[in-house]
């Protein structure tokens, strides 16, 4: 499957879920686990869940193969490996905490929608 087309079905199950401030970073040539990473916020743990649970399902809809989801939902972070591309779930507090942006660096931003 092309990356374009898992990330846009990664960023429309997040939209539908409303998950708020959806940021992509390609760390293709950077990271040697994933070509790109996908950031959401969830407003709580329970939000997290439903918005991790609906993208696994879509996910499996669509046939994509996903090697793993972690994270437990009290930690306030759940995490979707699906190989080049891993989806990261995070409550407010977790992801100013872990700053997973700026360890990645502003230049690797995508636009959302390619």
């Amino acid at each position: 499957m092309p990356k374009n087309k898992l990330s846009q079905i990664c960023n429309k199950s997040l939209e539908d879920s409303k998950a708020e401030d959806v940021l992509n970073l390609n760390v293709k040539g950077i990271s040697s686990f994933a070509d790109e990473i996908i950031i959401a916020t969830a407003n709580s743990n329970r939000h997290a869940k439903s918005i991790s649970e609906k993208l696994v399902d879509l996910l499996k809809n669509e046939k994509i193969h996903i090697i793993g989801v972690e994270g437990e939902v009290e930690s306030g972070w759940i995490l979707v490996d699906c190989g080049s591309t891993v989806i990261n779930i995070m409550k407010k507090e977790q992801r100013e905490f872990y700053d997973l942006e700026g360890l990645w660096g502003e230049m690797n931003l995508t636009d959302a929608l390619s």
